[in-house]
């Protein structure tokens, strides 16, 4: 069996195949990576595993591979089988080997995972269900499974949440119950196509129950061809027959109970619409398991944000700040926007190539100020202009860009002004500077808000290295 990649998956495929006897081979093109490892199985690079690529009966590969990776591509030719760590962590859990067959409730969208999940968590909790969190937000379900199966421990349930990579990776996945909360352009270069892209989130609708976030077209039209048993639909409005909605305040459920009122969204601590639907969708997977209505509520008052998930730093002269670094594309940035009346957007960073005009149509009306960082910040500097040209907007740019001004109407830029850092700097001196900035345009009343529509990488370390920049230099204006 080939491994694919010597990170963290490819740790933990091995931790759990050694056991069984089943001869290994780890490839990867990071030397450092394969230094890393302790493992007996063969250590080789991914050129040398394609050489040989017949000579394996089965690889599994790290979701980061995408299918035209060579080293995978000469796999498929070879006609050779390739899994996930989470399509081998379903196939063993249904086999036993770990004990009794967990129940899988997955979560899957471009926005709105973490939290969606963190809250079917806890409502499961709540109930007095054995649960446990896994997946794409925090440890490998394959890693949840095996420390259970040293330890004699039995969840009964999983709130597994998966990416597109993970779901593409996992064709016989069929959990209990699944979600697709919202399907918007991310990672085209991954997956090829958004309706490749779309049919790898689609796989979690193949359980016994489906669930779609309505308001999304795309996603709820995903519904109509789910092979699920059951097909239910959440949304912002009045819920059919079948649907899980709101009405007069108050979250209803309309497919697992007649009008059953489960909580006044009120209550729900995450800001704006994108709390309510991400509330929904976890009740809706919850609900499909039968817990309670009032195990639903008990949740939802108690349940706090995650870290860079619009997430108040603090409030300061009035003016409120908002860490939602997590917004890493224009349908997150939108919809964190849109929880705010008066704003003052801090944007920019690495776009991936998508386009913030679609966010600036929709949410425009609510900018107050805009501050831009990073390398695709003229990109949104120019959709700012296009189509809020009122709105004032600060570039702050570093290194060998700060040289080069912005001027309305320049190819570069139009922007109202410049802050310039020349030289090496740090996230945090950065960060400061944003900051700053974002201040000197907001008044009493206002958001200061991180939502950046775009990737970290250019910057920082991650997301979270810039959310805790922006946090630093926030709490810094209170000293």
């Amino acid at each position: 069996m080939l491994i694919t990649g010597a990170g963290i998956t490819g740790r933990s495929v091995s931790a759990v195949l050694e056991p069984t006897g089943v001869r290994l081979t780890i490839c990867d093109d990071d030397p450092l990576a394969l230094q890393r490892l302790i493992t007996p199985a063969t250590v080789v690079t991914t050129a040398e595993a394609q050489a040989t690529i017949g000579d394996y009966a089965l690889v599994v590969t790290s979701p980061g591979f995408a299918p035209d990776t060579p080293v995978l591509a000469a796999a498929a030719a070879a006609g050779v089988p390739i899994w996930g760590d989470v399509e081998l962590a379903w196939r063993l859990d249904r086999a036993g080997w770990f004990g009794e067959p967990r129940r899988w409730l997955v979560v899957t969208g471009t926005n709105g995972k973490t939290t969606t999940t963190s809250m079917l968590h806890a409502m499961l909790v709540a109930d007095g269900r054995a649960a446990l969190l896994c997946g794409n937000i925090g440890d490998p379900v394959l890693d949840v499974l095996a420390e259970e199966g040293r330890t004699g421990d039995h969840s009964g349930f999983l709130a597994v949440e998966l990416s597109s990579f993970q779901l593409h990776w996992a064709p016989s996945l069929r959990p209990e119950a699944g979600v697709v909360l919202n399907v918007a352009e991310d990672h085209l270069d991954w997956h090829g196509s958004m309706r490749a892209y779309a049919a790898d989130k689609a796989r979690v609708l193949t359980g016994r129950v489906a669930v779609v976030g309505l308001d999304d077209p795309v996603a709820a039209g995903l519904l109509t061809d789910a092979p699920a048993e059951s097909r239910v639909g959440f949304r912002l409005g009045e819920p059919a027959a079948g649907e899980l909605g709101v009405v007069d305040g108050t979250l209803v459920d309309n497919a697992f109970g007649d009008g059953v009122a489960l909580a006044e969204a009120a209550t729900i601590p995450v800001a704006g619409p994108v709390g309510v639907l991400d509330a929904l969708a976890a009740a809706a997977l919850a609900r499909a398991v039968g817990v309670a209505p009032e195990s639903v509520a008990a949740a939802l008052a108690g349940f706090r944000v995650g870290s860079h998930r619009a997430a108040v730093v603090a409030t300061v002269d009035g003016v409120t700040y908002v860490d939602d670094s997590k917004a890493t594309n224009p349908h997150a940035a939108q919809a964190s926007i849109a929880a705010y009346p008066r704003v003052v957007w801090i944007a920019g960073g690495l776009l991936k190539g998508a386009s913030v005009d679609d966010l600036l149509a929709s949410v425009g009306n609510r900018l107050v100020g805009a501050v831009l960082l990073g390398r695709d910040r003229h990109v949104v500097a120019k959709a700012l202009s296009r189509h809020a040209p009122d709105v004032p907007v600060i570039e702050v740019v570093t290194g060998d860009d700060s040289g080069v001004h912005g001027t309305n109407g320049s190819d570069v830029s139009p922007v109202t002004n410049v802050v310039s850092l020349p030289g090496e700097r740090s996230g945090e001196e950065i960060m400061t500077a944003v900051v700053d900035a974002a201040r000197s345009l907001a008044r009493a009343g206002d958001t200061v808000l991180l939502a950046p529509a775009g990737a970290s990488f250019d910057q920082f370390s991650g997301y979270s290295h810039r959310g805790d920049a922006f946090a630093g230099a926030v709490r810094a204006l209170t000293r």
